[in-house]
């Protein structure tokens, strides 16, 4: 039960007290003494924060926000489509070890990546797991005919949604109800369904998060991270403001952390000139200390010691490799791994992401906003776009067949009144 709602259970119980009869008078003036305790609520929200950005190295942060309008509508648009792309490119491979991914692309002569993964015309010298993924029609190279429905989507979709009935200062409960309202329970996964449970057992965010949630480090914070950066243009610190208040539903220390470094990034994309840019913004918005940063310091570290991607995904799999495949710490490695390695061209740097396997469909779908940001809707490659149709399917209540274009100017209208 959260707290509002218990509020809400004292009031109507002295109510119906005062109808029995009850004298009640002194216990409502006390309950009242309670309620103004309610500043209090955010003022330790924001003391959170600020803990964490106090454990932040020195670095840039804030931006310009010089973007004219018709900029920053492509810039918006080339992220939502980017993130279809990106998302679309891993969807096949979710889930495979990069060996596996190269086994699928040398029989089908495909190797390295550049387009969508092609299916495998003689299923016959395939091995079982291959044939299986490429009887699963709709997302292979030839027979993409929209964004089909994938997690990655429905938090953005869903945020967008959130922020539009409920304004830039929702809270984590308010994410948990829109989770309530429009997403179907068995449709969430890991920490996000730790959370769902907890919040339909009455539990209130951040115990949400930490409550049988052995996930809470995983990766679904990061992923629902890119609509924050979308409605904060060239200003990373509130960004990462808003998707800390996104992920304390469900995510603690790591997992967090890698919500505050995508959102930032993402902001960022739309002012920085360079991919070294939007990485050393994204740097800058995590503590120090953590685990991620160690890890992304040690990416950026081999990324100067190896030409070719592959040797440092070795480093990457012999230092973080233990983590689960949908953790946020290997898969932000293989995130950071495609930016540098791609060096702002669209297609390289998200079949680099792609082809390190672990959670693929996110880590393209990533790599692929930030990107898309960077670049504009305009100079996006069109055989990356072109096969999407301006379509993606959700589960979203209320955004089951969307066009990418009006979600962009959905997102274009919020960051408008957000500058």
């Amino acid at each position: 039960m959260t707290e509002e709602e218990l509020e809400r259970l004292v009031v109507d119980e002295l109510r119906q007290r005062e109808e029995e009869g009850c004298a009640v008078a002194d216990h409502r003036e006390a309950f009242d003494r309670l309620v103004e305790r309610t500043p209090a609520r955010l003022d330790g929200i924001l003391r959170e924060l600020a803990g964490i950005q106090a454990e932040r190295p020195g670095g840039p942060r804030l931006r310009g926000r010089d973007v004219p309008a018709d900029q920053l509508l492509d810039k918006i648009q080339g992220g939502w489509l980017g993130r279809c792309a990106g998302c679309l490119l891993g969807k096949p491979v979710e889930g495979l070890h990069k060996t596996q991914i190269e086994t699928w692309l040398q029989l089908a002569e495909a190797y390295p990546l550049a387009t969508y993964f092609p299916p495998v015309e003689d299923r016959g010298a395939a091995p079982e797991w291959l044939a299986r993924r490429v009887a699963q029609r709709g997302s292979l190279l030839g027979q993409i005919t929209h964004m089909p429905r994938d997690d990655d989507l429905d938090y953005p979709i869903l945020n967008l949604h959130l922020i539009q009935e409920v304004g830039f200062s929702f809270t984590a409960a308010d994410v948990g109800a829109a989770w309530l309202t429009r997403l179907p329970y068995l449709r969430v996964y890991t920490a996000e369904r730790a959370a769902y449970r907890n919040l339909v057992n009455g539990l209130a965010p951040p115990a949400t998060a930490t409550y049988r949630n052995p996930y809470r480090e995983w990766i679904g914070a990061q992923i629902r991270a890119d609509l924050w950066g979308y409605v904060t243009p060239g200003a990373p610190e509130r960004g990462a403001a808003l998707a800390y208040r996104d992920a304390r539903l469900s995510h603690v220390k790591n997992g967090l952390y890698g919500a505050l470094w995508v959102s930032a990034m993402i902001s960022a994309a739309f002012t920085a000139r360079t991919v070294a840019e939007v990485i050393a913004v994204g740097r800058a918005a995590i503590p120090d200390r953590s685990r991620l940063a160690e890890a992304l310091d040690d990416v950026v570290a081999w990324s100067g010691q190896h030409r070719d991607w592959r040797a440092t995904w070795t480093r990457i799999a012999g230092k973080y490799g233990h983590y689960h495949r949908v953790h946020t710490i290997n898969n932000a490695a293989l995130v950071l791994l495609g930016l540098l390695y791609g060096a702002g061209d669209f297609t390289r740097s998200i079949t680099i992401s792609v082809m390190g396997g672990w959670d693929t469909d996110c880590n393209g779908a990533t790599t692929g906003s930030i990107l898309g940001v960077l670049l504009g809707a305009s100079t996006l490659p069109t055989p990356w776009i072109a096969p999407l149709h301006d379509r993606v399917e959700s589960l979203v209540a209320g955004a089951h067949d969307s066009r990418i274009s009006d979600l962009a100017q959905r997102t274009f209208q919020l960051a408008t009144q957000g500058l």
